[in-house]
């Protein structure tokens, strides 16, 4: 095991082009890294054989793209049975999807679509996170998703949804701050509104990742540097996140290892003030 003795548990999203890096076993500022469940689940060549070698080394969370949650129609046994294999090869300490539907079970848009914010959409969730938790036979986490459009017959709002989501099915939270930003700015809501209505003892890990404007809207593309309000946010929940794990994401545009490193730095530094802050407000 990688033998971290770091404070906090900051970690690095396993990207392809680090592969070579990693392989080296360089010492690392990554306490763990994040692997996409697709890219594994359906490899037995080069991918899944860095991501067993990494595990060797360090602790493992999978995060998949197209578990569907959200489809009223059900769910492909094939992808759960797929993935409860990784798993079983992995032994991930967390495995989280998307709170969001992906498509039909016959057909994967390759998409993370939103949601109607309804109690039909609760109930189709509910009914979805049971089975899987149940199949996987392990708590599943489920991340809220930044979205560009809002639908009519919503009936309540974002933060309202995903707390009640979480609170009925039992499911834990995987708080993206980067999608809190995209979607306050292009729904135009104070994210810290989202951030206080969210059950933050629900929650289980933490991404944070940058965005990129087109025109008028932002988009979750993980291809920047994290911006400052992201960074701004991030700073003003610390204090009640730092004993979970969180991730830097980059997923386009992606630099050097060690360049990634620096936001890992941030992070830990950032959070390590949070310590400092809490306790020069302590009574004496």
């Amino acid at each position: 095991m990688h033998p971290s003795s770091r404070t906090h548990k900051v970690g690095l999203g396993l990207r392809q082009p680090h592969y070579s890096y990693l392989e080296t076993r360089p010492p690392t500022e990554a306490a763990w890294f994040e692997a996409i469940s697709e890219t594994y689940m359906n490899s037995r060549g080069r991918p899944l054989e860095v991501l067993k070698f990494i595990r060797q080394d360090y602790p493992v969370a999978l995060h998949g793209l197209s578990m569907n949650i959200g489809c009223p129609e059900g769910l492909r046994l094939d992808y759960l049975q797929k993935l409860r294999e990784l798993i079983e090869h992995v032994e991930p300490f967390i495995v989280s999807d998307h709170l969001c539907w992906t498509g039909s079970p016959e057909q994967n848009l390759h998409d993370l679509l939103p949601l109607p914010f309804t109690e039909d959409s609760i109930e189709t969730l509910v009914n979805n996170i049971d089975f899987v938790q149940n199949f996987l036979r392990r708590p599943l986490v489920l991340e809220n998703v930044s979205t560009y459009i809002s639908y009519r017959n919503n009936e309540m709002s974002e933060w309202d949804f995903v707390a009640e989501v979480s609170r009925r099915s039992g499911c834990a939270l995987l708080l993206d701050m980067n999608n809190v930003y995209v979607n306050s700015y292009n729904h135009g809501f104070d994210p810290h509104y989202f951030l206080n209505h969210i059950p933050l003892d629900r929650v289980a890990q933490v991404h944070m990742s940058g965005p990129s404007k087109f025109e008028d809207i932002l988009f979750d593309n993980h291809s920047q540097d994290i911006p400052q309000p992201v960074w701004d946010l991030f700073k003003l929940m610390a204090p009640h996140i730092r004993h979970l794990p969180i991730l830097i994401e980059r997923d386009e545009d992606i630099p050097d290892f060690k360049e990634l490193e620096v936001e890992v730095m941030k992070a830990v530094y950032i959070l390590e003030g949070s310590h400092e802050s809490e306790r020069s407000t302590e009574p004496v």
